[in-house]
């Protein structure tokens, strides 16, 4: 059976319990934060999830949410793909860099 998922390629970590990457559930499965991506584990190959866009995790405003710094590359949270651009990951909710405060996109749940 053919996977139709975008690959990672070139990806030779083996992913899994104990990997040493955040682990999160994603649509009834297990992916693996690493450098930015959401890998899944898929036989021979590993595919590059998404955290969709929902009501669960939407992509709207919440200028009531104020973090201590503006997130972004080596702010150190990880970088979380949601929709079509990048969250980090906060006390386990997605925050997105929006002018002077964060939009809180969201829980993520922990494997």
């Amino acid at each position: 059976m053919a996977c139709n998922e975008k690959h990672h390629p070139h990806h030779t970590h083996k992913h899994g319990p104990n990997c040493g990457h955040t682990a999160i559930r994603h649509e009834g499965h297990v992916d693996y934060l690493h450098d930015g991506h959401l890998h899944h584990m898929h036989e021979d190959h590993v595919d590059e999830h998404v955290i969709a866009v929902n009501s669960e995790n939407p992509a709207r405003c919440t200028p009531e949410t104020r973090c201590s710094h503006q997130h972004g590359p080596n702010c150190g949270h990880e970088a979380v793909p949601h929709g079509d651009h990048v969250d980090y990951l906060v006390d386990g909710r997605l925050h997105h860099p929006h002018g002077d405060h964060c939009d809180d996109h969201g829980p993520v749940q922990f494997a």
